[in-house]
């Protein structure tokens, strides 16, 4: 086996890798910030004004995408960094960040033949709500939602062939 590359393009039915993504992101929460994610139920949802993103490129190509407000995010560094969330300050960034970057490879480690032939770009956040996203995504994009501590997380997949 020399490449998995050929079983990811003839599987343009990428939905089925949804609960893949989901498990990979509840890993990471649970691993790292030691908490359990919830399924969410409706309710009011607002624009987040945090997002964390990593891009993919190889046998896989994509934009992986973590969502949240600042208050998801000040609370994922607390627990990441062991300081009390009224200290928390420049570092919400990195740490969301992180957070992306390892949801991102805990996805890939679980897809055949993505562990070793694809890599991650380093993460890169936005602050604020005012922006729109645009990809040249030519599949439909896999889209989690989670509950953190009551507050919503939007994880997001576009894949590019």
């Amino acid at each position: 086996m020399n490449s998995h590359s050929p079983v990811l393009a003839a599987n343009r039915n990428h939905e089925s890798w949804t609960p893949l993504l989901e498990m990979a992101v509840r890993e990471v929460f649970e691993l790292m910030l030691g908490c359990q994610l919830t399924s969410p139920i409706d309710g009011e949802e607002t624009a987040p004004d945090y997002t964390a993103m990593v891009g993919l490129a190889g046998h896989l190509c994509g934009l992986l995408s973590v969502r949240c407000h600042g208050k998801a995010a000040a609370l994922m560094a607390s627990k990441m960094l062991g300081m009390d969330l009224d200290k928390v300050g420049p570092e919400v960034s990195d740490a969301l960040g992180e957070v992306c970057n390892m949801a991102a490879g805990n996805f890939k480690n679980k897809i055949a033949g993505l562990a070793e032939g694809c890599m991650l770009s380093p993460p890169t956040v936005v602050t604020g709500s005012d922006y729109s996203l645009h990809s040249s995504s030519d599949s439909p994009t896999i889209e989690v939602r989670l509950f953190f501590e009551g507050m919503l997380i939007v994880i997001s997949l576009q894949i590019h062939s």
